[in-house]
């Protein structure tokens, strides 16, 4: 496949992090381009670099992204330049305007926290990307991944929202889970700097088990004991937090049925059931 040329869209974390990254690798970046409102710069003003890439990569915020599309069916692309978007949630009406103007199109989406673009190129190495799209866009797609160190993951037709909700679980949901964790432990005494360091390793660590091992066979703790004694001072000490006691009780019912996978004692599992249940 001919080296990319490649013309990013958005100028936040995500864009400057993927162009930096993408520069590490050597693939040829010719803009980087976002809209400065106080300058008086919008979408709609083009350099003429974009007519130069041979794929134009737009990870604009989702509220922004079929806007920025339309945009570009009057902008000045390349004859056959290939549209994609870092939108692991949405399927933008206006591709398709874009692929009866001559340019496939698809999804680029990181499955990864872009928080700091000096960070993202190594992060990239170890990254899994989600992609969609015209047979020429993930052929693209896979070759920017390959050219990062990346793998790719195919999007399944028609699943976007669930996909998305999937990497929300993982990504986000881990970042409530800890600030609950610290909320407890300062609230026991513990101070903030020591309860975030052992805490974040603790999530790290487990984390890595279950990327390993599997999320069943990693899971540690009174549910994966079966320890109903343990599993039931919990929620003595959460009675104070109701909010906090929810999210446990309904963590522990997800985590019974992990544990039943890894041959748990059913009749122990039970009574962990019941005692969720208030029963």
């Amino acid at each position: 496949m001919t080296a990319p040329r490649v013309f990013v869209i958005g100028a936040g974390r995500a864009g400057r992090a993927l162009a930096h990254a993408m520069r590490v690798a050597g693939v040829d970046v010719v803009g980087l381009h976002g809209r400065r409102e106080a300058e008086g710069i919008t979408w709609g003003e083009w350099p003429a670099s974009l007519g130069t890439a041979s794929v134009v990569l737009v990870t604009v915020r989702d509220a922004e992204l079929d806007g920025v599309l339309r945009d570009l069916i009057a902008a000045p692309l390349g004859a056959r330049a290939v549209v994609l978007h870092a939108s692991g949630n949405m399927e933008p009406p206006a591709l398709d305007l874009l692929r009866a103007h001559g340019h496939e199109g698809g999804t680029f989406h990181p499955l990864l926290p872009l928080t700091d673009p000096t960070r993202a190129a190594e992060q990239l190495k170890r990254a899994w990307i989600g992609i969609d799209g015209d047979e020429g866009a993930r052929a693209v797609s896979r070759d920017l991944a390959e050219r990062l160190g990346a793998r790719v993951l195919e999007i399944p037709p028609g699943v976007k929202a669930r996909y998305h909700a999937a990497a929300v679980f993982a990504s986000n949901f881990p970042m409530v889970l800890l600030a609950t964790a610290m909320r407890l432990l300062t609230s026991a005494g513990v101070p903030e700097d020591a309860a975030r360091g052992a805490l974040g390793t603790l999530l790290v660590s487990a984390a890595q088990n279950a990327s390993v091992m599997g999320p069943a066979a990693a899971l540690t703790g009174p549910v994966a004991r079966g320890d109903v004694e343990t599993v039931r001072a919990h929620l003595g000490a959460l009675g104070d937090v109701p909010e906090i006691l929810e999210l446990y009780r309904a963590m522990s019912r997800e985590a019974i049925a992990l544990a039943a996978e890894q041959g748990a004692d059913a009749g122990r599992l039970e009574e962990l059931r019941g005692l969720l249940d208030g029963r």
